[in-house]
């Protein structure tokens, strides 16, 4: 009886699969070909050893396949590997001597009969791990390109910590701390956030692509999308502060006279930032301009309070604000907030002072500083705690008989008596300095020192003599 014919496969159908696969996991045929040419060198290695010489040939446009395990003709076979016995060569059509090159060919139509079934399974499970390893890779690089721009996509699903969203059949991970607080999401509604962070995951695991509502980019991209002369680059947002869902300050720049910056980002009837507002929950958004001189940009980044005076030390990046009593809530904001985000939004410390608070006559520490010290720093026309607080630290190291130490050392006394703590940023400062480089004495330059934080409130002290309010010491310029 004669064998039943092996069934032949259809080169077209492979031809189909591979150009699907390629298609649907965004792989390139070139990277889908060498993927399956390494899956059938494995193969081979697994059948005949790591020492077997092999050609692959792979022709996806024809749907090809094929092996080649090349051997030697001889005579005797020492070396089963690599050598073929030219009796065995020689059964069939081709005629070979001894030396020449024996090519055994293993098509689509034997392969499973040449290496067996299980070797075969494994070999596809090696190839379908290799194209999902591919296609992870791809994702991660595609997205990795994308951070810092804003997405759309659609809640997948809400769990206590992370909202899960889905853009382009890829899910996303939008965690607590990136959501804007009190905002509710619901499974499948639309939703826009930025892409803040693509992290690698496991080998088993696509990457984790982070989203974020909260982040300062995140309104300064929204600001780019409704406001052209932003996107333009007519005008520049120079720093961001916000507390997401609560309030923001944008300090904005233009580069063309015409255009006033504060009125292009509000817009007509407000209509450009009112879009941003119901984007971000209501978040209240204050614009203001931007200036290059600090004292110009705190006053305007305490908006919308009047201030009366400042002064600046840019050596601590502190500040000292003095506010009327009718300015006083306005300046300080809801649980301190106006302050806070100023100060995040300059990069600067700001002590709030109230006007008119009664100082101390440095007299009352004459015995801590010494007589002759004491009468010295007098000559120098410094007469009370408030104005040897607010004194430039180098303008007191010039004075005779004073030192790094013995300067923050009363520093501390006076401040204790002021119920005041020392910012240690001005601590540091001074320790830094160099004494012998010290000028002499002169008179009190503009800048000042900041000097300390409140104990009963935990905020920044007042200079000038007045009382603290209300300070931020962290800063957080976004340009």
């Amino acid at each position: 009886m004669a064998r039943k014919a092996k069934p032949k496969f259809d080169k077209s159908i492979i031809v189909e699969a591979f150009a699907e696969m390629a298609r649907e996991r965004g792989i390139d045929r070139d990277a889908l070909q060498s993927i399956i040419k390494e899956t059938l060198s494995m193969l081979v290695r697994k059948k005949y050893g790591e020492r077997a010489e092999f050609d692959i040939v792979v022709n996806m446009d024809k749907g090809d396949i094929e092996i080649y395990r090349i051997m030697q003709v001889v005579e005797t076979v020492e070396d089963p590997v690599l050598e073929l016995a030219q009796s065995e060569a020689n059964q069939g059509v081709d005629q070979y001597d001894v030396g020449d090159e024996f090519l055994e060919e293993i098509t689509l139509d034997n392969i499973a009969e040449n290496f067996g079934r299980r070797l075969v399974n494994t070999a596809g499970q090696t190839l379908n791990q290799r194209v999902r390893d591919v296609e992870r890779d791809n994702i991660n690089n595609y997205f990795a390109d994308k951070v810092g721009e804003i997405i759309v996509g659609e809640v997948h699903h809400v769990r206590r910590s992370d909202v899960f969203v889905m853009h382009n059949n890829v899910e996303m991970r939008l965690p607590r701390e990136e959501q804007i607080p009190r905002e509710r999401y619901r499974k499948n509604e639309p939703i826009r956030a930025i892409i803040k962070e693509v992290r690698k995951q496991s080998l088993s695991g696509g990457p984790d692509i982070i989203l974020s509502r909260a982040d300062n980019m995140f309104l300064a991209k929204l600001f780019e999308i409704e406001i052209p002369e932003i996107y333009d680059r007519l005008i520049e947002i120079k720093a961001i502060a916000r507390e997401p869902g609560e309030r923001a300050k944008v300090a904005v720049q233009s580069y063309d006279e015409r255009i006033d910056p504060v009125g292009a980002c509000v817009g007509m009837k407000g209509i450009r930032i009112h879009a941003i507002v119901r984007e971000l929950s209501n978040e209240n958004i204050d614009v203001i301009n931007f200036a290059d001189d600090p004292t110009s940009f705190i006053a305007r980044a305490l908006s919308p309070a009047k201030v009366k005076n400042i002064q600046v030390s840019a050596e601590t990046r502190s500040c000292t604000v003095l506010v009327g009593d009718d300015q006083v809530s306005l300046a300080i904001g809801k649980n301190g907030q106006n302050v806070r985000l100023a100060s995040r939004l300059t990069g600067y410390s700001i002590s709030l002072v109230k006007e008119g608070i009664e100082d101390i006559e440095l007299i009352e520490f004459r015995d801590e500083l010494g007589k002759d010290l004491y009468l010295r720093i007098i000559e120098s026309e410094i007469d009370t705690a408030r104005e040897f607080l607010n004194a430039e630290p180098t303008r007191l190291l010039a004075i005779p008989g004073m030192t790094k130490e013995l300067l923050v050392e009363m520093r501390s006394v006076i401040l204790e008596e002021f119920e005041e703590r020392e910012n240690p940023d001005v601590r540091n400062y001074i320790l830094s300095l160099d004494t012998a480089a010290a000028p002499a004495t002169e008179a009190a330059s503009d800048g000042i020192s900041g000097n300390g934080e409140a104990v009963n409130n935990g905020t920044n002290a007042a200079h000038n003599g007045e009382t603290p309010l209300a300070a931020e010491a962290t800063a957080e310029v976004v340009s």
